[in-house]
């Protein structure tokens, strides 16, 4: 049994170590949010680990991935509200994105003052061979968990989600 295994994750060393420091507080909130976080963070860096060979960030990626799944150009805020990157991140990532031939710019009709945002035939391609690596490694990560606890798992998170989204 590793060590890992036998002290529990990283959550269950953090509340041990606030029990000790700070008995009075009721930590119990991480069991969950820590948890999100910190796969959240571990899911990132991993991401952003096998998207070097491509020369991408996953920030990068997820502005490809939002404008693969759209079917239409976007606008640079509509691309800023489905990646929750600032706009300034969002223009950066563009402007990179658009310099690799990945992603071109269009004038909107309506409002000659906005940019559209679209995919080129180059972007969806590097899109269509990353996504599915992307899916294999969720499943991976996901591998010790039943079909069924993979979907009850998923619904309790879109409750937390919900909650999230509506008070932020």
């Amino acid at each position: 049994m590793s060590v890992h295994a036998e002290s529990g994750d990283f959550v269950d060393r953090a509340r041990k170590g606030w029990a000790q420091v700070r008995p009075d507080l009721d930590v119990a909130s991480i069991e969950v949010m820590g948890r999100i976080a910190r796969i959240g963070a571990l899911a990132n860096h991993r991401a952003e680990r096998h998207l070097v060979h491509e020369g991408l960030t996953r920030a990068e990626f997820d502005v490809l991935c939002t404008l693969a799944r759209s079917g239409a150009p976007l606008r640079a805020s509509e691309v800023t509200v489905a990646t929750m990157l600032s706009g300034a991140s969002t223009t950066k990532n563009a402007d990179r994105l658009a310099k690799r031939g990945l992603i071109e710019r269009l004038p909107w009709e309506h409002d000659g003052r906005v940019v559209l945002l679209r995919l080129t035939v180059q972007g969806q391609e590097l899109v269509d061979r990353e996504f599915p690596r992307f899916l294999e490694r969720d499943r991976q990560m996901l591998s010790g968990l039943s079909a069924s606890e993979q979907a009850k798992l998923a619904t309790l998170l879109r409750k937390v989600a919900l909650a999230a989204e509506s008070s932020s």
